[in-house]
C-alpha cells in the first residue's frame, strides 16, 4: 500500500495553526503513514471487567495487564487505546508505542433493562495534555457514544467539546459508537450503524468505531456489503470495525479483508482477537492484520505471516 506524507494528510479546520504539525505527525504515526488505522483496544478491563482476561480459552498470560504493553511493543499496531491510569503505569517502560486515551468507560455490571448506557468522562484534557508534555507518546484520544440511549444528548455533547479541544491540542479522536438503550431494538442494524457513523462525522472525529452490521434475516447482503453503506455515510471520517469476541485467525483475517475490499473500512479496532492469546501466538495476529490493514496483503499472504511462514515488518 504506498505511504502517504504530510501534504496528504487533510487537516481539519478546527486545529489550531500553531497544532498543525503535531496534528500532521499523530495521524501518520497513528496510521503508520498509510491513512489506515490499526487500532489495538485495550479498554475492556473497565468495560467487561476480568471477564476478558481470564478464563476457559484464554491465555493465561492474559492475566497480567503488561500482556497488552508487550504485544503493543513487540507487534505491529498503529495504536494502543486504553484508559489514562493504565497508560500512566506501563508507558514508562513502553515509551515508544503509540497511545490512545480512552475518555471514557463503565462497566457491565448495570444492564440496559436495569438503566439506559451512560458512559462518563473519567479524566480532563489537561490531564492527559500533562501526560503527553510530560513525555509520554500520546497521538489522540477516544470516546464512547451509545446513540439511543436516553442519555445520548450527554455524551455527544461531552465528545463534541472534546473533539473540537483535542484537535486545538493537535491529538487525533476515535469515537465507539454503538446504538444502544431500550428504545434500540437492533444493534447491528446496517442503516443505525450508517447512522452512528454519520453522527461522528458531525461531531467532527478522525476516526469511528462501530460493530460490523448484522444482515436481518432473507436478506442476500453479506455483512461487509452492508458496511459500505455506513463508510459512505462517514465522509471523510475514517471508519472501522470493532473485532468482537475472539474466532480462529483464518476467520477473522477474512473478515477484516472483506470490511476493507469490500465494505470501504480505512482499518479495524482489535481487543480480544488479539490479546486472549499467548504472547508469540498474539504478536504474529497483530502482524497479520497489520499486513492486511496497513499493506494490502491479501487472505492467505496474512495467514502466512501468523503462521510464521513470512516474517512482516513496516
Amino acid at each position: 500500500m504506498p505511504k502517504i506524507t504530510a501534504t496528504d494528510v487533510l487537516v481539519p479546520a478546527d486545529v489550531m495553526p500553531e497544532a498543525r504539525e503535531i496534528y500532521i505527525e499523530n495521524y501518520l504515526a497513528a496510521t503508520q503513514g498509510t491513512g489506515r488505522l490499526m487500532l489495538f483496544a485495550c479498554d475492556q478491563k473497565i468495560e467487561h471487567l476480568n471477564d476478558d482476561f481470564y478464563g476457559e480459552g484464554i491465555d493465561i498470560a492474559d492475566n497480567n495487564p503488561e500482556h497488552l504493553f508487550r504485544i503493543g511493543s513487540e507487534g505491529v499496531v498503529g495504536v494502543l487505546a486504553g484508559q489514562r491510569g493504565l497508560i500512566a503505569r506501563y508507558a514508562p517502560k513502553y515509551p515508544q508505542i503509540n497511545y490512545l486515551v480512552k475518555m471514557n468507560s463503565k462497566t457491565n455490571l448495570i444492564g440496559v433493562s436495569q438503566d439506559d448506557p451512560y458512559s462518563p468522562q473519567l479524566n480532563s484534557l489537561e490531564s492527559v495534555l500533562a501526560m503527553r508534555e510530560a513525555g509520554v507518546n500520546i497521538v489522540g484520544l477516544g470516546y464512547t457514544i451509545y446513540l439511543g440511549s436516553e442519555y445520548e444528548a450527554m455524551m455527544m455533547s461531552e465528545a463534541g467539546e472534546l473533539i473540537a479541544e483535542a484537535h486545538a491540542n493537535g491529538l487525533l479522536v476515535v469515537l465507539w459508537i454503538y446504538p444502544r438503550g431500550k428504545a434500540v431494538k437492533n444493534e447491528k442494524d446496517a442503516d443505525l450503524i450508517a447512522g452512528a457513523a454519520g453522527v461522528a462525522l458531525c461531531l467532527g472525529a478522525d476516526f469511528v468505531k462501530v460493530n460490523p452490521p448484522k444482515p436481518a434475516e432473507g436478506s442476500s447482503k453479506t455483512s461487509a456489503e452492508l458496511l459500505a453503506r455506513a463508510s459512505e455515510a462517514a465522509g471523510l471520517t475514517g471508519l472501522v470495525c470493532a473485532g468482537g469476541s475472539t474466532v480462529d485467525a483464518q476467520s477473522f483475517l477474512t473478515q477484516l479483508y472483506e470490511q476493507i475490499h469490500i465494505g470501504g473500512a480505512c482499518g479495524n479496532a482489535t481487543g480480544r482477537n488479539i490479546h486472549q492469546r499467548s504472547l508469540d501466538e498474539a504478536v504474529r495476529l497483530t502482524k497479520a492484520i497489520s499486513a492486511i490493514t496497513l499493506a494490502d496483503y491479501d487472505v492467505q499472504e496474512a495467514l502466512d505471516v501468523f503462521e510464521g511462514k513470512e516474517n512482516f515488518s513496516l
